[in-house]
């Protein structure tokens, strides 16, 4: 576990209790989960009244970020930047000036938590969204958020706006989630976080086999379902953003690269080549997170000068394979 004089030591998986006695990684369940919409109970939706917190190096908060931008909702929905390097105090705004949130005038994440939740005794987690005018988290639920910015918020998106989450495809969408969530965007975690090696191998042999059917699968076709991105493609990509920069080193994910797979390799060049998605994807904030301590045995914080990331920006296959894109996004 690293150390830092001036912020103190970082976090670790083990600090946060999510290893299970076969050491098996068990990443902990959410807590705010009240969905939007304009039901008994349920979060209004409202412009202007929450603020998104967030971190570039989190592959759950970034496919938020990229589901706003390709929504259109920026305006509606204000964002609050953290350090990709969590802190024993966590999640901290030291980008900001002052190192505090502009609009929570809050140094740490976890400074809200308490406020909102004292009993709570989890990790303050990204994304966390704020309701601004109560000043109270109000929801965390990765697995579901951004089907909330696709469902509930539809009445704010832009004029053209792409539907990410097709009613006739939402059964076999979800479905298709559960399984990316399991075996690709928390297995590099179950990879990386395991402390046996029987756990560690299980989790990546489920991994590399899933990514082999997901190769397979974009043979076929330009997206997970066909010509248009959906809420599905948004879940794979971050993880595939992650992958050569930091899981295939750190999370000890290393039979391929993703630059061996040629149909996963042209798929997460076609989605960078879209506006939403590269300015989401900060590859820098990414390396400094995972390789600077929070996820890696790194004592002497020494920076790897690779990856090449400006290979993300040559050209990818899929108009030569597919055409043309349809939409255009």
């Amino acid at each position: 576990m690293a150390i830092d004089e001036k912020f103190g030591k970082v976090v670790t998986s083990e600090d946060a209790h999510e290893v299970s006695k076969t050491g098996a990684f068990v990443r902990q369940e959410n807590y705010f989960i009240t969905p939007f919409g304009d039901g008994e109970g349920e979060l209004p939706v409202e412009a202007g009244r929450y603020r998104l917190i967030w971190t570039p190096l989190c592959p759950w908060a970034t496919r938020q970020i990229i589901a706003l931008k390709l929504l259109g909702l920026e305006d509606a929905i204000s964002v609050g930047t953290v350090s990709p390097i969590r802190r024993e105090q966590g999640w901290e705004f030291s980008l900001d000036e002052g190192g505090v949130d502009p609009v929570l005038q809050i140094r740490y994440l976890p400074e809200i938590y308490a406020e909102t939740a004292p009993e709570y005794e989890g990790r303050a987690t990204v994304p966390t969204v704020v309701d601004v005018k109560t000043r109270k988290v109000v929801n965390n639920d990765y697995h579901h958020l951004t089907n909330h910015w696709e469902t509930a918020w539809k009445p704010l998106h832009k004029e053209g706006a792409p539907d990410l989450y097709p009613e006739e495809l939402r059964k076999e969408i979800d479905e298709l989630n559960v399984i990316l969530f399991h075996d690709v965007n928390n297995g590099v975690y179950k990879s990386g976080f395991a402390q046996s090696q029987e756990e560690y191998e299980k989790a990546y042999e489920v991994l590399f086999e899933r990514l082999d059917w997901l190769e397979e699968r974009l043979s076929k076709s330009r997206y997970l379902f066909g010509d248009q991105i959906t809420d599905s493609d948004i879940r794979l990509y971050v993880t595939l953003a992650r992958f050569d920069i930091a899981y295939y080193f750190c999370f000890k994910t290393n039979r391929n690269r993703l630059t061996d797979f040629e149909n996963l390799w042209n798929y997460a060049k076609d989605l960078y080549s879209i506006q939403a998605f590269k300015e989401a994807t900060d590859f820098e904030s990414i390396k400094k997170g995972y390789l600077l301590g929070n996820h890696a045995h790194n004592p002497y914080n020494i920076l790897p000068l690779g990856p090449d990331t400006s290979t993300w920006t040559e050209p990818h296959n899929r108009d030569e394979k597919f055409g043309k894109r349809l939409v255009q996004y």
